[in-house]
C-alpha cells in the first residue's frame, strides 16, 4: 500500500469513528444533563470535517509535479493541516465561551446534576480516541505526513478532553455541579494549545525554515566523508511541507578534469539523498580550490 493510500485508509477509519463516538457522546449528553459531555460531542464531531480536510491535503499533496508547479505539490498538505488547526482553534474557543456562560448564568438558572450515561460514555471515549491516536500517528511517521500527525494529535486532543469530561462529570455527581461547566473550559484550553503546535509546525515548512541542527550536521559529515571533497564551503536546507530541499557548495581540486569534478558532485548528491529519504531534491555546487 502506497503512502497515499495508507494515509487515507487511515482517515476513513478515524471518520467512522468519530461519528460513532460523536452520536454516543450527544445522546449520553443530552440525556445525561452533561454540558461537558455535549462540548466533547462538538469537539468530536469537529474531527470529522478535519479528517475530510487531512484526505483532501494528501491527495493533492501527493500530485506529481506538473508544468504549473515544477517543484510538486507538498505544500498543499501544509494548507491542509492550517486549516485543521484554524478549525480546531474556533471549537476550542467555542466551547471555552459556552462553558464561561454557564457558570455565569447558575445565579439564574441551576446547573444539572449530570447522570451515569455521560460518565461512562466519557470512559469509552478516552479509551477509543486514545487508541486512535496511536494508531494515526504511527501511519504518519511512517508516512511523514504533516496532516496526519495533526489528526492524530486532534484525536490526543479529544483524549484529553474526554478526561475533563470525566472529571467535571463525576465531580458534579459527588456534589459539586459547577466542575461540569468547569471542565468545558478546560478541555477548550487544550484544544487550542493543540491548534497553535499545529499551526507553527505548518507554517515553519510554508516559510522555507531550515532542518534542525541535528540533521544538518549528519548531512555536513556525509558531504566532507565523500573523496575529492576538500572543503564545505555553504549548505543551506529549507523544508518543503513533508519533504526537505538541500543547497550546497563543496570545494574540490582546481585542476581536476570535467567529468571527475562532476563525479565528486554526483557522490555528494547520491549519498544525501540515499542517507535522508526526505530529500526530495540535492542541488550540489563545485567551486575549485
Amino acid at each position: 500500500m502506497d503512502d497515499t493510500n495508507l494515509a487515507i485508509k487511515v482517515s476513513a477509519v478515524s471518520i467512522a469513528v468519530n461519528v460513532m463516538l460523536s452520536f454516543i457522546k450527544f445522546t449520553a449528553g443530552i440525556f445525561g444533563h452533561s454540558a461537558a459531555m455535549i462540548s466533547d460531542a462538538v469537539h468530536s464531531l469537529s474531527d470529522v470535517l478535519s479528517t475530510f480536510v487531512v484526505i483532501v491535503g494528501v491527495r493533492v499533496s501527493g500530485k506529481k509535479s506538473d508544468e504549473h508547479h515544477q517543484y510538486g505539490h507538498e505544500r498543499l498538505e501544509c494548507v491542509a493541516a492550517i486549516i485543521l488547526a484554524t478549525l480546531l482553534f474556533l471549537v476550542g474557543t467555542g466551547i471555552g465561551v459556552s462553558g464561561i456562560k454557564k457558570i455565569l448564568d447558575t445565579g439564574s438558572a441551576p446547573i444539572m446534576i449530570p447522570g451515569i450515561g455521560a460518565l461512562a460514555a466519557a470512559v469509552l471515549s478516552m479509551a477509543v480516541k486514545e487508541a486512535m491516536y496511536w494508531y494515526t500517528r504511527s501511519a504518519a511517521k511512517k508516512v511523514n505526513s504533516g496532516a496526519l500527525m495533526a489528526d492524530a494529535w486532534h484525536h490526543r486532543s479529544d483524549a484529553l478532553s474526554s478526561v475533563g469530561s470525566f472529571i467535571g462529570i463525576l465531580g458534579a455527581r459527588l456534589g459539586f455541579p459547577v466542575l461540569d461547566p468547569l471542565a468545558s473550559i478546560v478541555i477548550s484550553v487544550f484544544i487550542i494549545k493543540v491548534s497553535y503546535n499545529i499551526f507553527k509546525d505548518a507554517t515553519d515548512k510554508m516559510v522555507d525554515r531550515a532542518c534542525d541542527e541535528e540533521t544538518t550536521e549528519e548531512m555536513k559529515e556525509i558531504v566532507c566523508s565523500v573523496d575529492g571533497v576538500k572543503n564545505l564551503d555553504l549548505i543551506h536546507t529549507r523544508l518543503f511541507g513533508s519533504k526537505i530541499y538541500v543547497d550546497i557548495e563543496i570545494s574540490a581540486d582546481g585542476m581536476l578534469p570535467l567529468y571527475k569534478a562532476h563525479g565528486i558532485a554526483q557522490e555528494v548528491h547520491d549519498r544525501l539523498e540515499k542517507n535522508f529519504p526526505l530529500v526530495k531534491h540535492c542541488m550540489v555546487h563545485v567551486n575549485p580550490k
